[in-house]
Formats: structure tokens, C-alpha cells, sequence
């Protein structure tokens, strides 16, 4: 068999591997629900896709939870209220154990402080900034990056600032993740876009 061929039939019989390997987790784990003597039951995602497709409904994650379950549409089963606006958390860590920066060769190029507090806040808290005077004057809201100086930056949606610690008012801790919303699609918008 010719090397491209025998890697492209390797790739072919992943995605096959993955789902048998899905399907096996599904069994059991319906099996173990099952145990607890209430009701289960498990739907395949030809049926979540079956009913998002009758509904009219676009492709999204949260969608595809509406759209789960046993939906008799000739009964008049439907489903009628979708989220306008849905949270999404990024991962952004909760920084970095290594105390050297590295340079692109790999040598140290510069130490960071042992600690990670500096006067009260930690890189990722949200916070909300009021300056009084000076090119960044305003009241600007966003997440901190801290410096051992007290000279703290500030990321908001129109870029970074240098602010102040004397300035901040924590808002929230860093927990590892940001926060956001997004629109989510539904049938009337995604009607008019396509």
C-alpha cells in the first residue's frame, strides 16, 4: 500500500475510533444512571440533528441543547423561545510558575517577582479605573495586568492603559477565565443573513 494512501486510511479510521470509544462512555454511563431508579433515557445526535433541522434552527451549541429529546412534530411539539444573548468563558489561565522569561534562543532575559500581588490586585482581576487628569482621564473598566511599581496596565475594549493602583476599585477576583456574551443565532436572523 503507498504511504499516502496507508496515512490517508489511518486518518479515515480516527474519527470512527473516537465514536466507538463515545458510544462505549454513553452505554455505560446510561447503564449506571439507570441504577438509580429514575427515569433515563439517550437520544442519538441524529435525532438532536433532526429536530434542530425541523425547527429551522442554525448549528450552535446551545441550540443543539434545545433540540435534544423526543419532539413530535406532527403532534405539535415546537420549540418557541430561544436565547437572545448566551455567556461565553474563555480559559485564560491563572499565570505562569516559571520566574524567567525566556528569549527566543532560551536564555533568561528577564526574572519575575516571586509574588503575584502587587498592592492589592493579582494579573486578570476586573477592575474599574477613574483617573481624574491627563491623556487617559475617564472612568475605563477592565482587567489587570500588575506591575511591581504600582504603575498597573489596564486592558479595556479600546486598548491597554497605565494606571495608578491609587486609581483601581476591584470589581471582581481572577478566577482563570473571562467573561463575555454573544448573540445567539435564531431562525428569523439566520433567515435573513442566508
Amino acid at each position: 500500500m503507498p504511504t499516502a494512501t496507508r496515512v490517508g486510511y489511518l486518518q479515515a479510521g480516527t474519527p470512527l475510533h473516537d465514536a466507538a470509544a463515545m458510544n462505549t462512555t454513553h452505554r455505560q454511563l446510561t447503564a449506571a444512571l439507570g441504577t438509580l431508579g429514575r427515569p433515563v433515557h439517550a437520544w442519538s445526535g441524529r435525532r438532536t440533528h433532526g429536530n434542530r433541522s425541523a425547527m429551522g434552527l442554525p448549528k450552535t451549541h446551545t441550540l443543539d441543547a434545545l433540540s435534544v429529546g423526543s419532539l413530535d412534530h406532527e403532534g405539535g411539539d415546537a420549540i418557541v423561545r430561544y436565547p437572545e444573548r448566551v455567556l461565553v468563558a474563555k480559559a485564560t489561565g491563572r499565570g505562569s510558575y516559571a520566574r524567567t522569561t525566556p528569549d527566543r534562543f532560551g536564555f533568561p532575559r528577564l526574572h519575575r517577582a516571586r509574588t503575584k500581588r502587587h498592592f492589592g490586585y493579582v494579573t486578570g482581576d476586573l477592575v474599574r479605573a477613574t483617573v481624574s487628569s491627563g491623556k487617559w482621564a475617564g472612568t475605563w473598566t477592565g482587567r489587570v495586568s500588575v506591575r511591581a511599581r504600582g504603575q498597573h496596565s489596564l486592558t479595556t475594549p479600546g486598548g491597554r492603559i497605565n494606571v495608578s493602583h491609587r486609581n483601581l476599585r476591584l470589581l471582581q477576583r481572577s478566577d482563570g477565565y473571562g467573561y463575555g456574551s454573544r448573540p445567539e443565532p435564531t431562525p428569523s436572523t439566520s433567515r435573513k443573513s442566508g
